[in-house]
């Protein structure tokens, strides 16, 4: 059971679901759907930018066990809540039942993978709490769109038809992540030497200096050990 719900909030189902959704949103009001684009794009930013910062400069919290934001509990809670909303929504159904249905499905896939071993419950809560405040920011102004044109059993049947040939893939975004980001850390340093090149060249200068007056041995500090390298 939980392998199901990990599997809904996986970027290979989510995002061509949400996408799927932006187009029927789009036929109504083009802003409403770069709205919502957009929102998930930052939802989406944030998360990954914990994961390059982790990958790439080693930053992670241990006495709080975070390391990086739960993307699966991100992208499954706030695209479940717009999907389910907007179902029923147009649906004639009480939309506060789509919000619902859809904060559980993103607590249970935020729970599967703290089962699973790939998440701290603080990693998979922000990432929960993420996606609520992407869903609601988008659903707070998107309230007046709704499907006059067409039946609603036609947005349902092409969601529905998208989550089932998507269901069950996986994305590579983590081990690109994981592939690209000590790149850009080196690129990030050489960007910064570039634009400030007198001090990091001064800093180098009195560091040298500095060991030079050391006794043999005593400028050369042993690592500490390293972090643990779950994911």
């Amino acid at each position: 059971m939980w392998r199901m719900f990990t599997n809904l909030g996986d970027a290979a189902l989510t995002l061509p679901v949400a996408l799927t959704c932006g187009i029927w949103i789009a036929l109504f009001d083009v802003r409403a759907a770069y709205r919502w684009l957009l929102a998930l794009a930052v939802g989406m930013s944030i998360v990954g930018a914990t994961k390059i910062l982790h990958a790439g400069w080693g930053l992670s919290f241990p006495a709080s066990h975070f390391r990086v934001i739960s993307g699966h509990a991100m992208l499954s809670t706030s695209v479940w809540i717009v999907v389910f909303t907007l179902q029923f929504k147009w649906w004639r159904l009480p939309p506060a039942a789509g919000v619902v249905m859809g904060l559980i499905v993103g607590l249970l896939t935020g729970m599967s993978r703290v089962l699973n071993g790939s998440h701290s419950l603080p990693e998979v809560f922000a990432g929960w709490v993420i996606g609520v405040a992407v869903a609601l920011i988008f659903l707070r102004g998107a309230r007046h769109v709704d499907v006059e044109r067409f039946p609603p059993l036609w947005s349902t049947l092409s969601i529905l038809l998208v989550a089932a040939l998507a269901y069950g893939h996986t994305t590579p975004l983590q081990r690109l992540i994981e592939r690209h980001s000590p790149a850009i850390h080196r690129h990030t340093l050489a960007f910064a030497t570039y634009l400030h090149p007198r001090r990091h060249s001064f800093h180098f200068h009195e560091t040298t200096v500095e060991n030079r007056r050391l006794p043999a041995g005593a400028g050369s500090t042993e690592r500490s050990p390293g972090r643990d390298g779950t994911n």
